[in-house]
Parts: C-alpha cells; sequence; structure tokens
C-alpha cells in the first residue's frame, strides 16, 4: 500500500537535487525530495563540501525563476576573466598566459562562484519557503519499481511513495539508475583532486585562473572576502599518488607546494579550510531517461572540474525537463516526454564530456615536448579573435541554449 503520492519524486540532496526540488516546486508541481545525509550548511564542519561551484551566465535565468538567485547573489563572486597560464616548462613559472574577457562576449561576467556548503544553506532555506516542496533529509530511495502509469519508490523509512516522475539526482553510484538497470561508461584517470579555499595577499580581481603543468589544473577560482583577505577556491588535480602525499603533507609544507604550483600568482597562498579529496572520472549514462524515471547531474554524466561545467550541464537538464513538464503537465513524466528529454539532451552530453575528456588529458601530459605542443595549441587559438569567442560562447553552454 503505498503511503504518499506527489507529482515527482527527487532521489538526492546535493546542490543539483535541491535545485531541481526548487525549480519544479515553483514550477506548481508537488515535490518530494529525499537525501540520506541531511546537508552540512555550515563552513568549519566535518563533512562540509569545501568545493565551489561556478554558474555560468545561462543559469542565472533558471534560478532567477526558481526565487534561488536573490538568495544567492549577495554571496556570489563574479567571474570576469577566465586566465589560463601555461607553466609547462622546464620550471614552474608561467611562460603563457592568456586571458578570456566576458566583456569581448556580454555585458555580464562569465558566472558567479560560491562555495558549496553555501549553496545547501541558501538552498534549504528557499525549499522551506515552498508549500509545494516536502525536503526530507536523513531518508533515502531503496527501491523502484515502475509501470506505465506511475512510479512507485520505496524509501529508507520504510515509507512508499508513488510519483508520476521520478528524478535520479543521487549521484555517480545512483541508486535509482541501478535500479532501472541503466548502465554507463565510465572513463578512469588515474587522477585525484583536492579541494580547499585559501587566502592571499593579491586581490583576485574577479579572474578564474587555471595553471597547466602536469597532472591536472590547478585551478583558483574567486571568493568573496575571507577574515578581511581576499580569497579564492581551489581544485588542484594530480596523479594520485602525488594527490595523496599533498593531502598527507603538515600545513606549512602543503602551503609552500601549493604556492609554488599556483606560481605565485596571487603571492603567498594560506591555506583557510580543511583540505578534500576525491577521484576523477567522466561517465555518461548509456540513457537518460527509462520508464517514469529521468536522470540528471551526476546520476546521468560525470565530468572533471574544467570549464565550470559540471553543474551547468546539469542546470541544463533541469531546464529541459522543467520546459518539458510545464509544456504539457497532463503528459508528465509520460513515454514520449521522457523520450523528447534523453533526445534532447543526450547528444550535447556526450559532445561536452568528450571536449572535457580531450582537455583533461592535455592537462596531464608529463612530456616536454609534448607540453610545449599544448602552449603552443593555446597561443595560436588564442591569436584567432573568431575563435576566441566562438570557444568562450561554446564554454558559456551557448550551442545547448
Amino acid at each position: 500500500m503505498t503511503d504518499d503520492t506527489c507529482d515527482i519524486l527527487i532521489s538526492g540532496g546535493g546542490v543539483a537535487g535541491l535545485t531541481a526540488a526548487a525549480v519544479f516546486g515553483t514550477a506548481g508541481f508537488r515535490v518530494i525530495c529525499v537525501d540520506p545525509t541531511p546537508p552540512i550548511t555550515e563552513r568549519d564542519v566535518d563533512g562540509s563540501d569545501l568545493r565551489s561551484t561556478a554558474f555560468l551566465q545561462p543559469a542565472r535565468a533558471l534560478l532567477d525563476e526558481c526565487g534561488l538567485w536573490e538568495r544567492l547573489a549577495p554571496h556570489a563572486a563574479p567571474l570576469q576573466t577566465m586566465r589560463i597560464v601555461d607553466a609547462g616548462g622546464e620550471t614552474p613559472e608561467p611562460r603563457l598566459t592568456r586571458d578570456f574577457d566576458a566583456d569581448d562576449i556580454s555585458d555580464q561576467p562569465f558566472g558567479w562562484n560560491l562555495p558549496n556548503w553555501l549553496l545547501r544553506r541558501e538552498m534549504v532555506a528557499r525549499l522551506a519557503t515552498l508549500e509545494t516542496v516536502d525536503f526530507r533529509p536523513g531518508t533515502g530511495t531503496t527501491s523502484l519499481f515502475t509501470r506505465e502509469t506511475c512510479a512507485r519508490v520505496r524509501l529508507t523509512d520504510g515509507e512508499r511513495v508513488e510519483a508520476r516522475l521520478v528524478v535520479a539526482a543521487d549521484g555517480r553510484g545512483s541508486p535509482m539508475r541501478d535500479a532501472a538497470g541503466i548502465g554507463v561508461s565510465t572513463t578512469r584517470y588515474g587522477q585525484k583532486a583536492l579541494a580547499f579555499a585559501v587566502t592571499h595577499a593579491i586581490p583576485h580581481g574577479n579572474i578564474s585562473t587555471e595553471v597547466h603543468r602536469s597532472g591536472g589544473p590547478f585551478t583558483l577560482v574567486p571568493l568573496p572576502d575571507h577574515e578581511g583577505l581576499p580569497s579564492s577556491a581551489v581544485v588542484w588535480m594530480e596523479d594520485g599518488p602525488e594527490a595523496l602525499r599533498l593531502a598527507a603533507l603538515d600545513i606549512p609544507a602543503f602551503e609552500a607546494e601549493m604556492s609554488t604550483r599556483s606560481c605565485h600568482l596571487l603571492g603567498p597562498l594560506t591555506l583557510a579550510s580543511r583540505r578534500t579529496v576525491w577521484p576523477i572520472i567522466s561517465q555518461v549514462a548509456d540513457t537518460m531517461s527509462a520508464e517514469r524515471l529521468a536522470l540528471v547531474a551526476e546520476a546521468a554524466h560525470v565530468v572533471p572540474p574544467i570549464g565550470a561545467q559540471g553543474l551547468n550541464m546539469s542546470l541544463g537538464d533541469l531546464r529541459c525537463l522543467r520546459d518539458l513538464a510545464v509544456a504539457a503537465p497532463d503528459r508528465l513524466g509520460d513515454r514520449a516526454m521522457l523520450d523528447a528529454y534523453h533526445k534532447a539532451r543526450h547528444p550535447e552530453v556526450r559532445a561536452r564530456v568528450t571536449g572535457i575528456d580531450l582537455l583533461n588529458r592535455a592537462s596531464q601530459l608529463h612530456s616536454q615536448p609534448l607540453r610545449d605542443l599544448r602552449a603552443g595549441t593555446l597561443d595560436a587559438l588564442y591569436a584567432m579573435a573568431p575563435v576566441r569567442r566562438v570557444l568562450m560562447q561554446m564554454g558559456l553552454g551557448a550551442s545547448g541554449r
């Protein structure tokens, strides 16, 4: 016997799942959102997500429409310039620096950056204002049964929910995707990423900087000032053993290594948070839908953290799914709607995953001749203004708008 009903059950309460709940709840659908782990909404506690998320321009409209942007804007650091630095010479020093300025293609920044723990705090607060949304932290999903007219999901608290549509936003190991029997293609790079926050003496000037040497990029993304000092979020990708060695260093030794790896572009870096480490993979689901089920975010696609593409691909999923649902609410979750969703999103997702895979492999290069070739290619592409503008527009997701 079913204990509860709703229009949409969202499995997963990370940034993508909480955004989905706000998007569909604001659109008037009755939503239940569950996640087995209550969101951690403070910066300096165990388990907090110290990564940051850059919302690119196309994302802002969606966030505006679901009432999130007004909560997030006061905390967001604008990203006006994307700077790529090649430091792949014999010594870890900049030998080529190229700036991609948002003014070349728009009157707005490329995007805005916020720490993930703060995103969760503001998103949970927004859901509390929506009568259409029932957010249940501490509750997960255990099984999925679908038929042509509805889906039934059993929760970890023993309750069963009947929904017209299940949205799987439950991560790269998605239990709902597995329950539906959807396969994935996974690429492993032997890399890990360290994520942490830093302060520095030189202001970042709203410039997001990727420093390429070997092992993967060292990326500094602007954050609002921390304790009166300029601050940035860092994602440092390295070969797995090297990443683990770095993570085990004491703080002074780690600060010395990260300052060197950053080429001292912002002066000496001071660690301003704990360090977290996670593996780098690419992953694409074989299909983005099944009977009464839509996959979004990392349940559908995972990419290395390059170019702020991950969550922005996820918001593209949500925008497409929301538009289909609003256009024909009486057909929410039916076969035609979900087939249309798959056809609209899957080709673009595959193309973007392939492109980011190539960029990541280029960033890993250890061979000096290949690193020289990488620098030459960047220089040649940047010199062609029309190509530079097209690359910036593609990075914003213009092709999928």
